[in-house]
């Protein structure tokens, strides 16, 4: 008879060799990744540094004000040759000075010319938040009278009629019998719908600037006048003025002489600048109002084209208001940085200009 225990030895055998398998480790679910810093069109830092200027009281804002204007008149006037001394800024500027009288009569010229600067900032300014006036000639026309009053009125201006022997732009001008045409040309290709439509505000305005520029239209300061129309055009959009440095003078000119879009790329780094000095003065301001300690003023805000904060020099100790503009040290490029030549010091930073250049 068989043995009823096999049968459990055999199942006992099979038993055995089952193998029981470690339980596997549960691994923790992956961290979220970091999301990099978002970067701030011109657009939306613009709106962003309105809002922080808002917020601000009336001495800063008076402040802020008073430097941007000295850095612009300063700057704007570099390129075109013509050098102020922070003493002949500070004299014609100073709202405590008497309107009519320098405090030193021996400056009374030199003071009037950056006097009428002032007011022509003052006229772009208030024309761009005006927008339901148009842009037409008389705009550019107005802007050169500010300038020259001399001249006489907008229907008595003249345009330039010959080609100048000694100048300081080297492009190639127009000829005096194209110049009312060409600058119609400008003016109306600025109100063109279609303008408007292919391109944004920045590149309308840069390149109005070079077309005008490149036609020349007056005997004197046809730069300054087209780099205040190429304001007045930013400023309607919602843009800051695009300050030129005078240590780019010489790539200006280069700029003229070649192709448009070089021309937008210093546009862009002039606005980006411009953007990063007033950033710089806010973050001391609301530092300084809440007892922290002001940010690294060696780090450079994010951009969207990479550009860092313009090179400092010293705005006051030029030799006069005509000094050859490449025996100057060029100041700062905007507000912040010509404030901290009242005390002194300058400010850091170098321009840099390596981003690509934009299309036409």
């Amino acid at each position: 008879m068989p043995s009823k225990r096999a049968p459990a030895k055999a199942a006992s055998k099979s038993v055995s060799r089952i193998r029981v398998e470690p339980t596997a480790k549960k691994r923790p679910a992956p961290s979220p990744p970091v999301e990099a810093p978002k970067v701030l069109t011109i657009e939306e830092r613009t709106a962003s540094l309105e809002a922080r200027l808002m917020r601000a009281d009336a001495d800063f804002q008076a402040k802020y004000r008073e430097t941007l204007d000295m850095s612009w008149i300063y700057h704007d006037s570099a390129i075109e040759g013509v050098v102020y001394t922070f003493q002949e800024l500070r004299a014609a500027l100073d709202p405590t000075a008497p309107v009519e009288v320098a405090p030193d009569s021996s400056l009374q010229p030199v003071c009037e010319e950056i006097r009428r600067h002032r007011e022509a900032l003052d006229y772009v300014r208030d024309y761009a938040i005006k927008r339901r006036l148009p842009i037409t000639l008389d705009v550019v026309k107005k802007i050169y009278l500010i300038l020259h009053p001399e001249e006489g009125d907008l229907k008595s201006v003249k345009y330039r009629k010959d080609i100048p022997q000694h100048r300081l732009y080297f492009h190639e001008y127009a000829a005096p019998d194209k110049i009312a045409y060409k600058v119609r040309q400008v003016v109306d290709w600025v109100n063109d719908p279609e303008t408007r439509r292919t391109r944004n505000a920045m590149r309308v305005a840069a390149r109005a600037h070079y077309d005008l520029l490149r036609v020349f239209p007056f005997a004197h300061d046809s730069g300054k006048v087209a780099r205040l129309f190429m304001n007045l055009l930013l400023l309607r959009s919602g843009y800051p003025p695009a300050i030129v440095h005078s240590t780019e003078r010489q790539r200006y000119y280069e700029a003229l002489k070649g192709a448009n879009p070089v021309m937008n790329q210093i546009v862009q780094e002039a606005i980006e600048n411009n953007l990063a000095s007033i950033e710089k003065m806010l973050d001391g301001y609301e530092a300084a109002r809440e007892g922290r300690p002001a940010p690294n003023p060696t780090s450079a805000p994010a951009m969207s084209n990479g550009s860092a904060a313009s090179s400092a020099g010293q705005v006051g100790h030029g030799h006069g208001a005509r000094s050859s503009h490449s025996s100057h040290p060029a100041p700062a490029s905007s507000a912040s940085d010509v404030s901290s030549h009242e005390s002194g010091s300058s400010a850091p930073g170098a321009a840099d200009s390596s981003s690509a250049a934009l299309d036409e």
